[in-house]
């Protein structure tokens, strides 16, 4: 809709709005853009005023007050469009406007472009208050409106110009500098995937990322399918490649092995685009897979680095405690400070029953116990409290809020927990942003009810400690008696609640669990 609308009439219609904010109306009507045009230096104006329709006319029969700035909102030209707020696309009648507006302008030969003179017809030829008024009058009808569109319509003489334009055929030359082109960045793109793949097998450990790394692998090779392997290397000229010859200091400057893998992240990135551009030229099918593979290698670097980041981050939170109140013998707050001397890096806000008001001063609380033990705090389900009490972060399930909208709730800084209870949830929390997984339930639980078949058991956990380096916590029904089972099948962070709040002395029942951890 947008790219039918000259410069005018995108005016006209943000003038609109503005005018509708400055008279306090809740809605946008069709009176406020008949206001606008009437007070735009453009066609639909000077109709209007040949028709002796005045802007004061229009506010004064409509109560209607104009913005402080009655300066027209400026648009660079004629292709720029211009972005239709919240308020536009509520606007009811506009639909309608704008398609009497279409037909009127299509009555024409050349470009079909709804100008404010066209805007005024839609007006005209909707039902509405305005209309009515303009009828009621007798100030103009729609076919003295479209006669006056005619007197308007000028025909613009060609432009003599002194030179000419002509296509150039692509020569044999411009093909051969295309294929070497591709296929020095398709050696650069398969070079930096070997190197990031290397990194995840050897350094990373993680068989997820690494199966999607091969994954773009293979997407490489089918892409240059379509352009030619013999032709690629029948195109090559290292030897007088002068790109071959320039180097920076900065290409060997790689201080960590995180350096290493972001460099060669970006490597990867640039030399996609290169592809895809250049492939342009010789197969569409190639161009479209490389554009796939550049979108998918920058979910694979949000991936790999929030693994990295998020194991430094949890690097010394092995035991997580979920507290509820309603599980504590002596009450949440004795078993939280308690739990927190004995060495707990990681503390979760799990209430039901507590109205907002009070997980908000709870909350307050545990806060300030969780900061001084310079412990993580994390609150369950409510991303909005989570913000409130300046918690580090929050954890979601299933069926609550996706990770990108708790994202946008909780910024870029806190933490994200997602319960899984299958692998395919688990490699999709991977991919969908989260900071850490909560990976269960493993046995029975107290806290929770679920079916017997529901129960992801040791399986699930071995499962995800042999594929997912993201940090990840194994829950659900786990104490002193099946910690070593559990511990056994992978897990190396474990998530608990009963164990620890329902204990006669949490401190010490914690240091138990945390002994049980290997070194």
């Amino acid at each position: 809709m947008q790219h039918l609308l000259t410069a005018g009439a995108q005016r006209a219609l943000k003038q609109a709005e503005l005018i509708s904010r400055a008279s306090a109306e809740l809605e946008l009507d069709a009176v406020h853009l008949l206001a606008a045009l009437a007070c735009e230096e453009s066609r639909a104006a000077e109709i209007l005023q040949s028709h002796q329709v005045k802007l004061n006319m229009i506010l004064t029969e409509f109560q209607l007050e104009l913005p402080d700035d009655t300066l027209s909102p400026k648009i660079d030209g004629p292709d720029q469009s211009l972005e239709f707020s919240e308020a536009l696309h509520h606007f009811s009648s506009l639909g309608e406007i704008l398609n009497h507006a279409l037909k009127q302008a299509s009555q024409f030969e050349g470009p079909t472009e709804i100008g404010s003179e066209h805007l005024l017809y839609g007006l005209l030829a909707t039902s509405g208050r305005h209309s009515e008024w303009l009828s009621a009058h007798g100030i103009f009808s729609t076919e003295s409106l479209v006669d006056s569109i005619n007197d308007h319509r000028q025909a613009a003489d060609p432009i003599d110009v002194d030179f000419a334009l002509r296509t150039v055929s692509t020569t044999v030359s411009d093909h051969t500098n295309t294929l070497r082109t591709i296929d020095a960045a398709a050696n650069r793109l398969r070079e930096g995937l070997r190197v990031i793949e290397d990194y995840l097998r050897f350094t990373l450990d993680d068989a997820h990322l690494m199966e999607l790394l091969k994954t773009n692998r293979h997407h490489l090779a089918e892409a240059l399918k379509f352009i030619g392997q013999e032709s690629l290397i029948a195109s090559r000229d290292t030897l007088n490649d002068v790109g071959t010859n320039i180097s920076n200091t900065s290409e060997f400057d790689r201080q960590t092995m995180e350096h290493l893998l972001q460099a060669n992240l970006k490597r990867v990135q640039e030399a996609t685009r290169t592809l895809e551009e250049f492939s342009k030229l010789i197969s569409v099918e190639a161009a479209a897979i490389f554009k796939q593979m550049r979108y998918a290698l920058y979910t694979l670097e949000k991936s790999v680095l929030a693994c990295v980041h998020n194991q430094s981050r949890l690097k010394n939170c092995q035991l997580y405690l979920l507290v509820s109140e309603s599980l504590c013998h002596h009450g949440s707050g004795p078993a939280i400070r308690e739990s927190l001397a004995a060495g707990v890096g990681i503390v979760q806000i799990r209430e039901k029953e507590m109205t907002d008001r009070q997980l908000l001063e709870h909350g307050k609380r545990v806060r300030e116990w969780t900061r001084a033990a310079g412990a993580i705090l994390i609150m369950n389900d409510r991303p909005d409290l989570a913000v409130a009490i300046d918690a580090d972060g929050v954890h979601v399930g299933q069926e609550e809020l996706p990770v990108r909208e708790v994202r946008e709730i909780v910024g870029s800084r806190r933490l994200i927990g997602v319960s899984t209870h299958n692998i395919d949830q688990a490699r999709q929390a991977v991919l969908d942003g989260a900071d850490y997984l909560g990976v269960g339930p493993t046995f029975p639980t107290s806290t929770k009810t679920f079916a017997e078949h529901e129960y992801a058991g040791l399986n699930y956990v071995n499962q995800v400690a042999s594929e997912i380096t993201l940090p990840w916590f194994a829950i659900g029904g786990i104490d002193s008696d099946n910690l070593e089972k559990v511990l056994q099948a992978g897990a190396r962070r474990i998530a608990i609640s009963s164990a620890i709040c329902s204990h006669e002395h949490p401190g010490q029942i914690t240091r138990e669990l945390l002994n049980s951890f290997p070194d």
